[in-house]
């Protein structure tokens, strides 16, 4: 029998690291691994980038392919800003995607070019999430730590060049910044927030090695290394995803997505105008409250995450950590329409109707935006760490009106990230590879009747909320 080549895929989350090594002909999945992050919520959502990489050596180990893997590749969480110094050690811990701090920095950009033009220039309108106004934060209040930055990397570019020793990146992950462009970096908006271009990683076309893996880190030295991307972008290379097919993702944060056939540029912003792992575009929204804020609530309600109940009039709107779509950094959550005979279950359902609504309310735009039909009855992929829970597949189903596939594949933006590792060695693209691996195949569940009745309340909610329409303020 021929011995099984195998790569590892590494996704670097928000709580932890997974690794995964796959069979580079069938996709089978050789070895797994993961080892936990912690986020701290003293003042906002920041990580040592020292424990991703102390993660990123645990969960490879595990996966027993360290020293035989033919390639690797990490993809991480978007946005995060890692600030290093002349040594290559953080000045401070990362600003996470989901620290809402710099609204008031996002907002000051947004007037000084005006939405328009952003999205024309960088495909998207920033918000507290966007990497250029973490920045713009820290330059304003942490000046002295601003002052030793000698280098500005995401998450993914940071684990990347501890492996390599090389100062790279890609477009797919570069463009959630707000300070990358088809143009390449755009030194006005740099110019504007106080960075240095300098200070930024190369960003390699894709399918280019990374470089190799160094002697004294987790994997056998001289290994390939891939460029690795944003974990959104992996994703969509871990699904094989095609142009104009729908995607919704439920993690931490929750998003929709497509592969577009154009380059995006919303100036509402509701649409993120991503480019992709390969030479295209990947609309998307995005919402900070999806998962953790749905239990959170199963936990205050003391009911488990599958028991829910229909009916009622109530409706929740679960922003615990602020919001993103809709653009409301400084929201908290709000529980509107309780009557005497309101049930904990029922509340629970008002909290996965609330976290889905926004996601689906936007997936329309998402597929325009990429150039696709959204009255299109193609199945909706539903992955993600929720997309396993019964009461989170039959709330999509039942507020989409869609069909909705659920692939057999777990861990896909690891996934992603191996096919990018295995396409090193191929030549194939990675989105092709993850096709000849079937990644995407899963049982279709049959499409119910839309629940306009309950879209309607919370969107009517919505409007009524006007405590939280207000401008962002959010500077804790």
């Amino acid at each position: 029998m021929a011995e099984q080549r195998g790569v590892i895929g590494v996704d670097s989350s928000t709580q932890s690291t997974k690794a995964l090594a796959v069979d580079i002909d069938t996709g089978a999945i050789l070895g797994r691994g993961r080892a936990a992050h912690t986020v701290s919520e003293d003042r906002g959502r920041e990580s040592d980038p020292g424990q991703w990489w102390n993660a990123l050596g645990e969960a490879v180990a595990k996966t027993g392919w360290a020293d035989r893997a033919a390639a690797v590749s990490v993809a991480g969480q978007q946005h995060g800003l890692v600030t290093l110094d002349e040594g290559g050690q953080p000045v401070r811990p990362a600003l996470l995607w989901n620290d809402v701090r710099a609204a008031p920095q996002a907002a000051e950009l947004r007037a000084a070019i005006g939405d328009a033009e952003l999205a024309r220039r960088t495909g998207s309108v920033p918000t507290a999430a966007f990497t250029a106004a973490k920045w713009a934060w820290l330059r304003a209040h942490e000046p002295a730590a601003a002052d030793r930055v000698a280098a500005v990397r995401l998450p993914h570019d940071f684990l990347t060049e501890r492996l390599t020793g090389e100062a790279v990146t890609d477009r797919g992950d570069a463009s959630g910044t707000g300070w990358w462009g088809p143009d390449g970096y755009d030194r006005d908006i740099l110019a504007r927030i106080g960075l240095d271009p300098h200070l930024l990683p190369q960003v390699l076309p894709p399918g280019t090695r990374a470089g190799v893996v160094r002697p004294g880190t987790p994997l056998r030295p001289g290994t390939p290394v891939a460029t690795g991307t944003g974990d959104n972008m992996a994703a969509a290379l871990g699904l094989g995803l095609l142009p104009g097919r729908p995607v919704l993702s439920l993690g931490t944060s929750g998003t929709v997505y497509t592969v577009g056939r154009m380059r995006p540029a919303d100036p509402s912003g509701t649409v993120a105008g991503f480019a992709d792992a390969l030479g295209g575009w990947l609309p998307l929204a995005c919402t900070l409250n999806c998962t953790l804020a749905v239990d959170r609530f199963a936990a205050l309600l003391g009911r488990g995450r599958d028991e829910v109940e229909g009916g009622g009039t109530a409706v929740v709107l679960p922003y615990l950590d602020g919001e993103r779509t809709p653009d409301l950094p400084a929201a908290s959550g709000l529980v509107h329409g309780l009557r005497h005979d309101t049930t904990p279950g029922q509340l629970l359902q008002a909290a996965y109707d609330g976290a889905a609504h926004a996601l689906l309310a936007a997936l329309d735009g998402v597929l325009r935006a990429g150039g696709a039909d959204p009255t299109s009855e193609e199945p909706l992929l539903l992955i993600g760490g929720g997309a396993r829970g019964k009461a989170w597949q039959q709330t999509v189903l039942r507020l989409s009106g869609r069909p909705v596939q659920v692939p057999d594949a777990q861990e896909l933006v690891a996934l992603g990230a191996a096919a990018q590792a295995a396409a090193l060695l191929t030549g194939e693209p990675a989105d092709a590879v993850a096709r000849r691996w079937r990644t995407a195949d899963g049982r279709v569940l049959e499409p119910v009747k839309k629940d306009d009745d309950t879209l309607e309340r919370i969107a009517d909610t919505l409007l009524r909320a006007g405590a939280l329409q207000g401008a962002p303020t959010a500077d804790r």
